[in-house]
């Protein structure tokens, strides 16, 4: 057993699983604490090293692409310090943190893991059901579908459609990019019909516009991972080897006559929100010359 405890977290060798448990210091990202312990197998590695620094070093391990749901659905844009394949190393402990490294190189080379991409998901991702509250409202999965009650400062065009149920079924894709305090992200689940007309975040019933407390906001890649390491693998969804993190694989365009029934669909929506009186002339003019732009 080659293991390493630090105010940042511990990690355990065992020979065939690294198990990741976050530290319990206030020092230590939300995200990571809500994240919970990982086990990673080591099928899913294709690396480790340690970092040494001036004061402090660290240890990252790097995992086989297409192998955790996690890296898949943040597309590798997560905060070096929510990282939970990142631990900060005293010094003092740099020499366990080699032996550690060392201890997992060696196996890796002993087991001959691999280093392609892999075809389906080495990890299983957070657990279901979770629930999280963002800055635009709140958005769960229960392992079948996806629910998003909007909150009181949400647009009002998403408050006008009312709470939004989404199978799993019917998604192909989910995409995330963090609110970084200084610029707004977004949590948007891609539908079949929504693929190719997408609106901006705060106007988009499918999606969560991200812009209050990013520590807070941060908490929406556990339901962008949970949603993702149930939908189909992306290696059998493009036909090929995994594209390079952060590239997006995409759905298949959809036939001319289903984009001409989405097109007319969503502009139907948009006219009785109008006639009802939820958007203003100047928002349906803006809303569907941007859903027409997109088809």
């Amino acid at each position: 057993m080659a293991e390493i405890i630090q105010r940042d977290g511990t990690w355990a060798f065992d020979g065939t699983t690294i198990r990741i448990t976050p530290g319990l210091h206030r020092s230590v990202p939300l995200f990571r604490q809500s994240y919970g312990e990982i086990a990673v197998p080591l099928d899913a590695v294709s690396g480790v090293v340690f970092e040494p620094e001036r004061r402090r070093g660290r240890l990252r391990l790097r995992l086989r692409e297409g192998a955790d749901p996690l890296l898949q659905a943040t597309g590798g844009r997560l905060p070096d310090p929510a990282d939970p394949y990142r631990l900060t190393v005293h010094l003092d402990r740099a020499g366990v943190a080699e032996y550690v490294a060392e201890e997992i190189h060696r196996a890796l080379l002993l087991d001959r893991v691999p280093k392609e991409p892999t075809t389906a998901f080495l990890l299983p991702g957070p657990p279901v059901p979770v629930s999280v509250r963002s800055s635009d409202g709140t958005v769960s999965f229960d392992g079948s579908q996806v629910r998003i009650d909007w909150s009181d400062t949400s647009d009002r065009v998403k408050r006008a459609t009312g709470p939004r149920l989404l199978a799993l079924s019917d998604l192909v894709q989910v995409e995330w990019l963090p609110n970084t305090g200084y610029e707004n992200g977004f949590l948007r689940f891609v539908t079949r019909e929504t693929a190719y007309s997408k609106l901006p975040p705060e106007k988009d019933p499918h999606a969560l516009d991200l812009w209050g407390s990013a520590r807070r906001d941060l908490l929406t890649a556990l339901v962008a991972t949970a949603v993702t390491a149930r939908l189909p693998h992306p290696s059998t969804r493009t036909g090929r080897p995994l594209a390079r993190l952060p590239q997006q694989p995409t759905a298949a365009p959809p036939a001319p006559a289903d984009r001409h029934d989405v097109l007319l669909r969503r502009l139907r929506e948009l006219g009785e929100l109008h006639r009802d009186g939820v958007l203003t002339d100047e928002e349906f003019a803006r809303t569907k010359a941007a859903v027409l732009r997109d088809f």
